[in-house]
């Protein structure tokens, strides 16, 4: 038995790529920069559908509902946004700021600057709930399910920015493809609601189900 959960450890810690602890003491210099209409309308890596004219940020380790407040060092402009998002994707940046808030701080024309992130706190709704689809074994986690394979491709990268053995899966519905993007396979029902509570306590919608092998 004792091996048994020396193995499901050493699997959670190879799936966990870092668990860095989140600045919640102090503030922190960082890159800012922002995105804006190429994503307006789309799926965020918590789900909530990006308002490039709401008050949101993507942060690559914060959990999704944390409130920071972003002041731009070149101006001493600040706005408090919230974490819904993952990003940015690009080497030498921290924080992507949504259009309205990279404009409140003066940050379009710039398009990156320096800035100091203060960290304000956190919306606990943002806190999901795991879900079970299978209770049978092997397992995997699925965290999303998207008709556009391009909505799955840009979760699966966003979690990849902390976790391995993320993976889509393509399944066809009612005649609809649909693409699904899921991470690692489990063969202890601990191991999988252990690592399920931590993605769900992070922000992302959790659905513990059965593996299927690819053909």
């Amino acid at each position: 038995m004792k091996y048994i959960k020396v193995l499901a450890l050493i699997s959670l810690n190879i799936i966990i790529i870092s668990c860095s602890s989140y600045y919640r003491t102090s503030s922190n210099y960082a890159v800012a920069s922002w995105y804006g209409s190429e994503f307006h309308g789309r799926p965020t890596s918590s789900g909530e559908i990006f308002n490039m004219y709401a008050y949101t940020c993507a942060h690559r380790e914060y959990p999704f509902g944390t409130e920071l407040e972003v002041t731009n060092i070149s101006n001493n402009k600040s706005i408090k946004c919230i974490v819904n998002d993952r990003g940015p994707f690009v080497s030498g940046r921290d924080i992507d700021l949504s259009y309205a808030a990279a404009k409140e701080i003066g940050l379009l024309q710039t398009g990156t600057s320096n800035v100091i992130i203060k960290y304000l706190g956190r919306d606990e709704s943002y806190i999901k709930e795991v879900k079970y689809l299978s209770l049978s074994g092997p397992y995997t986690i699925q965290i999303g399910s998207f008709r556009e394979k391009s909505n799955a491709v840009r979760l699966k990268t966003a979690l990849e920015l902390k976790y391995q053995q993320v993976y889509l899966q393509q399944a066809k519905i009612k005649g609809e493809n649909y693409f699904r993007v899921r991470i690692g396979r489990f063969s202890e029902i601990n191991e999988v609601k252990n690592f399920g509570k931590i993605l769900a306590d992070e922000g992302y919608s959790v659905f513990i189900t059965r593996f299927e092998e690819k053909v």
